[in-house]
C-alpha cells in the first residue's frame, strides 16, 4: 500500500510540475504577459493538474493500459472526451474552492470566451485539456511508469516522502503563514 501511495503521489508531482511548466509556456510564450507564479502554491507546480492526470489515470488510463495495436488507438476519442469532461469538472470545483478559500481562483477568468460557464470555464480551454490528457495518457505515463518502476519500492518511497515534506511545508507557508 506504502508503494503504491509513494508511486501515485509522485506521478502527482510529475504532473503538477509539467502543468506550471504549461501555464507558465502560454503566460510567458504566447501571451506574452511576463512571468508570474502560475500556482496557487510558492513552488513551481500546480496542483489541480496533478489532481487531473490522478483522475484520468484512475478513470480514463484504465480503459487503454492493458490494450494493444489499434485497440489502443481507436480509443482516443472517447479518452478525449473523458478527459476533456474530467478535467473542466474539476477545473469548475476547484474555482469554487479557491474561491472559498482564496476569495478567488488563480486563472483568468474566461469572460472573453464565447462558450463559457461563470467565467469559471470555457470549451476552448476544455478541449486543450482534452488533448493534454490524451498526451498524458498515451504518451507520458506509460514512461513515468517506467521510470517509476525501474527506481524501486525503496527509492519512490524515500523521493515520494520528500516530495510530501515539501509540499506539506508550502501548504503551510501559503495558507497559514502568508
Amino acid at each position: 500500500m506504502k508503494e503504491k501511495i509513494s508511486k501515485y503521489f509522485i506521478y502527482f508531482m510529475l504532473y503538477s510540475i509539467i502543468g506550471w511548466c504549461y501555464e507558465v509556456f502560454l503566460e510567458v510564450v504566447v501571451y506574452k504577459w511576463g512571468f508570474t507564479n502560475r500556482g496557487v502554491l510558492f513552488g513551481p507546480y500546480c496542483p489541480v493538474y496533478g489532481f487531473g492526470a490522478l483522475a484520468f489515470i484512475f478513470t480514463a488510463y484504465q480503459l487503454i493500459k492493458n490494450k494493444k495495436g489499434w485497440k489502443k488507438y481507436f480509443m482516443i476519442p472517447i479518452i478525449f472526451l473523458l478527459c476533456m469532461v474530467i478535467a473542466t469538472t474539476i477545473e469548475l470545483i476547484t474555482s469554487y474552492i479557491c474561491e472559498f478559500t482564496l476569495g478567488s481562483w488563480p486563472w483568468q477568468t474566461y469572460s472573453s470566451y464565447k462558450y463559457n460557464f461563470q467565467a469559471r470555464i470555457a470549451l476552448s480551454p476544455s478541449i486543450r485539456f482534452g488533448i493534454g490528457g490524451v498526451v498524458f495518457l498515451y504518451v507520458l505515463q506509460p514512461l513515468f511508469e517506467k521510470a517509476v518502476k525501474k527506481l524501486g519500492n525503496k527509492k519512490s518511497n524515500i523521493i515520494a516522502t520528500i516530495l510530501m515534506f515539501i509540499i506539506g511545508i508550502d501548504c503551510l507557508i501559503t495558507f497559514f503563514i502568508k
